[in-house]
């Protein structure tokens, strides 16, 4: 279903289909998700890659691209928000966590920047998002509900947004400020190019090198930020996406291995089974029953 509904607050909805976009510019902080297919935003050289298990946050005046990733058609649900919205909301937080509008971006400068990137979407941010599609796909438009959904998709993020990245920036034991927030930054470029290219054979320098980092440097940091080597980051996501085509797909076990950048197929079954305690087909079965 397509809409795009303006609220009296002017906060915007936009559910819409979309194959290929011309380079377009935010005009307000924007939460953007998918509910069918997949695509990739691209920002420069960066590709942030939009799956049902992610999504993406792009700052007021962004300029970007919005492609499906498998040449077919996305549909794209995004959430504008008015400044004076955001600086409301803000007001409901403790000053020092308050993360919306330029005056609470003084600490580093590359506060912004870090906001807009990939995330993942976590259930109860899943859950507010869907019940708030929901509601305005039955032709729900009573503004105040609208706002409380609003309000509750705000939460959920901010909730994500403490866990990927500032309590990441705190892990890094840096001494400046400074220093952490860089190191996050190029710690965020390597995050995103494995999700934009999961499927594809990655290779570590090149990782590295798109990070603007020594390999040394970024497995080092990267384990401290996010607990896991590169690699095994890779792999949860391989099997997070696996995941998916199984819930959501007809496709064999032994395509779904090839689609998500595996080449073994025994090897797939065995990280599946470990990581979700039951094998590929008795997951789908279950899901089918």
């Amino acid at each position: 279903m397509e809409y795009t509904k303006i609220l009296d607050n002017r906060n915007k909805i936009t559910s819409h289909y979309n194959w290929k976009s011309s380079p377009e510019s935010t005009t307000s902080f924007t939460m953007r998700f998918v509910f069918g297919g997949s695509e990739i935003c691209s920002i420069g050289r960066r590709r942030l890659s939009l799956q049902h298990d992610s999504f993406i946050v792009l700052n007021k005046g962004t300029q970007f691209t919005a492609n499906s990733e498998t040449d077919t058609f996305v549909n794209a649900f995004f959430i504008s928000f008015d400044d004076d919205f955001l600086n409301e909301f803000n007001n409901l937080l403790a000053p020092k966590d308050k993360i919306f509008g330029g005056k609470y971006d003084r600490e580093s400068p590359l506060q912004s920047e870090l906001i807009e990137t990939v995330y993942p979407l976590r259930p109860e941010m899943k859950q507010a998002v869907l019940t708030l599609k929901e509601y305005l796909d039955n032709g729900g438009d009573d503004d105040d509900v609208l706002s409380e959904y609003l309000c509750k998709c705000l939460l959920n993020y901010y909730r994500i947004y403490k866990e990927e990245i500032l309590n990441k920036a705190k892990k890094l034991n840096f001494l400046h400020y400074s220093t952490r927030i860089e190191i996050l930054r190029r710690l965020n470029l390597a995050k995103e190019y494995l999700y934009a290219n999961y499927n594809r054979n990655v290779n570590l320098d090149n990782l590295a090198d798109h990070a603007c980092l020594s390999v040394n440097h970024l497995l080092r940091t990267f384990k401290l930020a996010y607990n896991q080597s590169p690699h095994q980051f890779l792999i949860q996501l391989r099997l997070q996406r696996a995941q998916l085509l199984l819930t959501k797909t007809e496709y064999p076990v032994y395509e779904i291995v090839n689609m998500v950048g595996f080449k073994c197929t025994s090897s797939f079954i065995r990280l599946f089974r470990t990581r979700y305690k039951t094998t590929p087909l008795k997951y789908r079965n279950v899901l089918a029953a």
